[in-house]
């Protein structure tokens, strides 16, 4: 499970920081944000784009969850074409963005993916849902095979724009894969914006076979700490005096 993973960098980076990962449906991860009851979250796109920020991360298979008797578990994938003569359950929390799934319309709408498997295993219909949702409602006489041209479903991290703060920040870069020494992200800019303007009286100016290097600025830094960069060049020779000639 990947957000598994992004926790266990975070706490490698930051031990000193808790992040707790709490499950929620999908229909409630954004007022949870909204109230600030949560930093940021994993959220299914698309999102209030006036009030959030939001960063794509990957795009989920759909699939169909069957009972594991049906007919469709001789093959390995199947089309909407396929699904046509068949109940289609369209929860109340569904994720994709269409009026309805194809195939024949259920007699009433679930009112969670949850109540939509359990009619599922009782042989009512099938339901088509991203493949995570599908893991994540497994049951032992249930299966699913993927749907090709089913519509797909995006998921983001995503947070209120106003709230950006500096764990945000590192968050972002550890679900972008950022290494510890980046150099993106606030404390970056922070560092940047500390960095004296004015240059010394009296220091000469190199030439461009002479400039010296610069290191990257490191991004790691703990709860209320910002790192700082520094150059690199090094120090100028001294000149020896001319030897007395005898």
């Amino acid at each position: 499970m990947i957000p598994a993973k992004w926790v266990r960098i975070w706490n490698e980076r930051l031990p000193d920081v808790p992040l707790t990962l709490v499950q929620v449906p999908a229909a409630e991860a954004a007022e949870l944000l909204r109230g600030g009851e949560a930093d940021a979250g994993f959220v299914r796109l698309p999102v209030d784009r006036t009030f959030f920020s939001a960063i794509p991360l990957y795009t989920e298979t759909s699939v169909v969850v069957v009972p594991k008797d049906h007919l469709i578990t001789a093959v390995d994938e199947v089309t909407l074409a396929d699904l046509s003569d068949e109940v289609l359950f369209h929860p109340l929390d569904d994720v994709f963005d269409w009026d309805s799934p194809p195939g024949e319309p259920a007699f009433e709408r679930p009112a969670t993916t949850a109540d939509a498997i359990e009619l599922v295993a009782a042989n009512v219909g099938l339901l088509v849902v991203p493949q995570s949702l599908a893991r994540l409602h497994h049951r032992k006489d249930l299966t699913y095979r993927p749907v090709v041209d089913a519509p797909r479903s995006t998921v983001a991290l995503s947070w209120p724009e106003e709230a950006t703060t500096d764990l945000v920040e590192n968050l972002i870069g550890i679900v972008r894969g950022r290494t510890v020494n980046s150099t993106r992200g606030r404390t970056a800019a922070k560092s940047d914006e500390q960095k004296p303007r004015k240059e010394q009286k009296g220091q000469q100016r190199k030439r461009p076979d002479q400039a010296g290097t610069r290191q990257k600025p490191s991004a790691a830094k703990s709860a209320g700490g910002t790192a700082r960069g520094r150059s690199g060049g090094g120090k100028p020779a001294k000149r020896g005096k001319p030897r007395r000639r005898s």
